[in-house]
């Protein structure tokens, strides 16, 4: 098997607004959609992201260890930013911080199930040969 995308939950209401906000502010590509789900690919990568359309109204009370996550020279500032985007389209949004070089974006009523997070690229440089 070959390792093809990863998927999380967007809530009904709010799952335009998030598509969109990774199409516009991040440059991905719409892959293909469906009723149900969209399949997004950030240029060069070859991991693609998929969110499926959710009407749970149970939010996991630990999706802060559920992320999709990038790497940003200023990760804080980059979080921000989308975090102001969401806000001026009406979706309430936060950033917070697992420490001094990991940061995390959290829109409570959109994310059922993840949080965005960003972190200095050095966190991924690892000592591994693939």
């Amino acid at each position: 098997m070959k390792f093809n995308h990863v998927a999380t939950r967007l809530d009904l209401q709010h799952f335009e607004l998030v598509v969109e906000m990774f199409k516009v502010k991040l440059g991905f590509v719409e892959l293909r959609q469906t009723g149900r789900a969209v399949w997004l690919r950030q240029p060069e990568t070859n991991v693609d992201l998929q969110f499926s359309r959710s009407d749970t109204v149970h939010r996991d009370a630990d999706k802060l260890r559920s992320q999709v996550s990038f790497l940003s020279e200023t990760p804080k500032d980059a979080l921000e930013d989308l975090a102001a985007w969401l806000r001026a389209g009406g979706t309430e949004a936060s950033v917070g911080s697992y420490s001094e070089k990991e940061f995390f974006l959290d829109a409570p009523a959109a994310f059922v199930d993840f949080v965005i997070e960003a972190m200095i690229p050095e966190l991924a440089d690892y000592p591994v040969k693939i």
